[in-house]
């Protein structure tokens, strides 16, 4: 079946969705970082009665408020991808993918449309608290929107809460709250919504530092810096947590990401952590992965052949015996429905007992080269390192403007606010990286374990797919270029004169 599909399909359908995904990451973690910051301003002017923050708080919510329209639309483009380019994914499991999506699109995009109308034209006609309130559930509505698509992307990463039906050829949620909160998706979310922070405090520091070497507005760039850097640190240091208990649950879940990660192709027992090159840290990784300087970490080569002892004491098994059972999983899966068809109740019984038994292995018997299941190793490994790398400056960054804030020196410190603003797009690097680490790292599979991306993907034509990729490429890049020259016109024109 497989054998017929154009792989160069596969290929542009894969480039087209990582296309739209990518500039989509462009607009989200702006829209949950600025929400969190904006917030505490408008707090500290019903607190204060200020006007001074209220004229701050404005500020930013009109950059907030040109970034979450742009994120809107291209958002809505990637979900369609999954009924255009992967049909065949979003029947195979659609029951249990579509329903975290469903909730995203009709209770939290709904109730962020019906705030957000509150937060940007209520001023001055609903109560004080009132705006408040609408400013603080616009942010929480972006924000349980991420909880929804960070749960369907954890999901495709650690699939668990389902059944397969081989009357409907499908998977079916039977425990919808091992999907919503899965440990892997309660990692991912804060992991993924606190480094949204960093870059959201990242982008105020930056915006900030440029009217003081403007000398402008000295007063509202250092009060921004002091809450985005303060707001920075502290989702800095809790991303750094999540990231170490997210690190030990795909070594856990996925070996072969950790494998490709840290480019490690014959593992072993006290296994050092790899900065870079040579330089290595003693039994870090070991600890990092099963939390035990002495544990066994995997290796590609390891995994491919199998034969280590795993957790429980039983012998891991090789590629090849994996595809062996995903085979027979699929072949039992065609005797189940050929049975049904002839009404033959005692083979399809026997079927289904085959099909249970090896179901963990289906998606295996989709695979025919055994080497097809090692990710793109220097990207993971690259991708990984300019995240942790740019995290642990970012916190550096962090405590730098707090401390100088705290000696009443930010606004004389030059050279920090050139640092600052070439810091904004080190924060979309960081942004971006993790999720090729995430990404890249599961390949060649759409669900672990379950589906790979050949047999995940639609019949088209590769024409049309080529096609659609240019367009999308040529309407995003439009869109960027267009909310960048408005954001820069807002930036340039500054906060709005004193009321």
């Amino acid at each position: 079946m497989l054998e017929s599909i154009d792989t160069s399909m596969i290929d542009w359908s894969r480039a087209q969705f990582a296309l739209t995904a990518m500039y989509h990451w462009l607009f989200v973690p702006l829209t949950l970082g600025l929400a969190v910051i904006m917030g505490l301003m408008e707090t500290l002017y019903v607190v204060s009665g200020n006007e001074f923050w209220k004229r701050t708080a404005k500020f930013w919510m009109k950059l907030f408020g040109i970034n979450f329209a742009v994120g809107v639309a291209t958002g809505l483009i990637l979900e369609f991808q999954f009924g255009t380019n992967w049909s065949n994914y979003s029947w195979f499991v659609g029951d249990i993918f579509g329903a975290p999506l469903a909730i995203e699109g009709i209770v939290a995009f709904f109730m962020e449309a019906t705030f957000v109308a509150v937060m940007f034209f209520g001023w001055n006609k609903v109560s004080k608290k009132f705006h408040l309130a609408s400013t603080w559930l616009t942010g929480l509505g972006a924000t349980f929107s991420a909880w929804w698509i960070l749960v369907a992307n954890s999901w495709m990463q650690y699939p668990v809460g389902m059944e397969f039906n081989p009357d409907t050829v499908r998977n079916e949620m039977v425990d919808f709250l091992a999907v919503a909160f899965s440990p892997v998706a309660v990692t991912k979310f804060f992991h993924t919504v606190l480094s949204s922070w960093m870059l959201g405090a990242v982008f105020v520091i930056g915006v900030s530092a440029w009217f003081l070497l403007r000398k402008r507005e000295k007063e509202f760039a250092v009060g921004s810096m002091k809450i985005a850097a303060a707001v920075g640190l502290f989702a800095a240091l809790v991303t750094a947590m999540t990231g170490d208990k997210s690190a030990y649950q795909v070594a856990q879940c996925q070996p072969m990401k950790l494998a490709a990660m840290e480019a490690l192709y014959d593992g072993g027992t006290r296994e050092p952590l790899t900065v870079v090159g040579e330089i290595k840290i003693p039994l870090m990784l070991s600890f990092l992965a099963t939390r035990d300087v002495d544990g066994y970490v995997p290796g590609i080569n390891d995994l491919l052949l199998g034969g280590y002892v795993l957790p429980d004491n039983t012998k891991a098994l090789s590629a090849v015996d994996k595809i062996a059972n995903g085979k027979k999983a699929i072949a039992a899966l065609a005797d189940y429905r050929e049975a049904k068809q002839a009404g033959d109740e005692a083979k399809m019984a026997s079927a289904r007992q085959i099909i249970d038994e090896n179901m963990k292995y289906f998606g295996y018997g989709y695979i025919d080269d055994p080497n097809s299941l090692v990710p793109n190793v220097w990207l993971s490994f690259w991708a990984f390192r300019v995240m942790v790398g740019l995290g642990m400056y970012f916190i550096a960054f962090f405590a730098l403007v707090l401390f100088l804030a705290w000696r009443r020196k930010l606004s004389k410190v030059n050279w920090l606010h050139y640092v600052a603003l070439g810091s904004i797009p080190l924060a979309y690097l960081a942004s971006q990286a993790g999720w090729v680490v995430a990404e890249v790292g599961r390949q060649p599979w759409t669900i672990q374990d379950l589906l790979p991306v050949d047999a995940a993907v639609s019949r088209l034509e590769t024409g049309s797919v080529v096609t659609t990729f240019f367009i999308f490429l040529i309407l995003f890049t439009i869109l960027l270029i267009a909310e960048i020259g408005i954001m820069l016109k807002a930036i340039q024109k500054g906060p709005e004169e004193k009321e």
